[in-house]
């Protein structure tokens, strides 16, 4: 899929600097696509949020008390709108920065990797990927690091 198939929404809801660009948000989710053979044209949408925000998110939706990495909300569009677009919405994915950050020090990893590996993973739940059960775990984390590696990223889950 090249570039011009996607269309990436990037908010910035922080204060936080030296975040990943647009082009690296871009390459990261065509990374992630490609994985998953997914190759129509398509729209994301990503916001990077702040602790607080990433918990009345995950306590709403979750019902988690607590800020969280990722959040995906897949598009849950009726086929009949779908077949209408240029290109099919897959959905929103919220990023935490500061638990981001905070993940990868903990996690001895590059802010760098750790960024694609979470844009990689929301991405997959956005296409139907899960992980709540072993089977479903090791489909989806096989996809990651196979998207990760054609990235130069080392397999997150060693």
């Amino acid at each position: 899929m090249t570039k011009s198939l996607l269309t990436l929404s990037l908010q910035k809801a922080t204060e936080q600097k030296s975040l990943p660009t647009n082009k690296d948000f871009k390459e990261w989710i065509l990374q992630a696509l490609a994985a998953a053979n997914y190759a129509k044209p398509c729209e994301v949408a990503i916001r990077l949020v702040d602790e607080e925000e990433s918990h009345a998110l995950n306590l709403q939706y979750r019902g988690k008390d607590k800020p969280t990495n990722v959040l995906s909300f897949p598009s849950d569009l009726p086929d009949e709108v779908l077949n209408s677009l240029k290109r099919e919405p897959l959905g929103d994915i919220i990023i935490c920065v500061p638990v981001v950050l905070a993940e990868a020090t903990e996690q001895h990893k590059t802010a760098t990797a750790h960024w694609a590996h979470l844009t990689i993973h929301g991405i997959l739940h956005l296409l139907g990927f899960d992980h709540i059960d072993d089977e479903e775990a090791e489909e989806m984390e096989a996809l990651e690091i196979d998207a990760l590696q054609e990235l130069g990223i080392n397999n997150p889950y060693e």
